[in-house]
């Protein structure tokens, strides 16, 4: 099988990869970039745990083909703290306790970072719908609501 060379801005950082033709951009960053915080979770867009940012718009990374990234911008998992510092939603999931096994965390963090870059005031409705594409099948999905409610709060400003 042919590889590819793919350069991608990953997290704000140049990054430079050889992936196959049909080597998903999830393969492509666990396998080949060692960015293993994206989850396989369906292989089929359904789950949302390997939801990643792809020039700013959300996507399901096991549905995207790695070289589909060449000259684009990525944002995973591993790109929402800031060094030693938290993003809110990091921190707020930690706190409501918002998580079990882990597996679709990433995604719902993703998918919730996208949603506050767009809307700082989202009602819990649109909360849910936002987080729609995210499948959790261990802790429900009140607390999630919860940690998002609260980051944006932060987000804002307030206490």
């Amino acid at each position: 099988m042919a590889k590819h060379h793919v350069e991608a801005i990953i997290n704000g950082d140049p990054a430079e990869f050889l992936c196959g033709t049909e080597q998903t951009l999830l393969d492509c960053l666990r396998d080949e970039l060692s960015l293993t915080g994206s989850k396989e979770g369906c292989s089929s867009g359904d789950c949302g745990a390997c939801s990643v940012m792809l020039d700013g718009r959300l996507v399901c990374a096991c549905l995207v083909l790695g070289v589909e990234v060449n000259g684009k911008k990525v944002e995973t998992i591993e790109g929402v703290a800031k060094e030693d510092d938290l993003h809110p939603l990091q921190k707020h999931f930690l706190q409501e306790a918002a998580l079990q096994c882990g597996i679709c965390t990433p995604g719902f963090i993703i998918a919730a970072k996208a949603l506050l870059k767009e809307n700082l005031h989202p009602t819990e409705t649109e909360i849910r719908y936002w987080l729609a594409g995210n499948l959790c099948r261990c802790t429900g999905y009140d607390k999630i609501i919860t940690a998002v409610q609260k980051a944006a709060a932060e987000m804002r400003g307030e206490s």
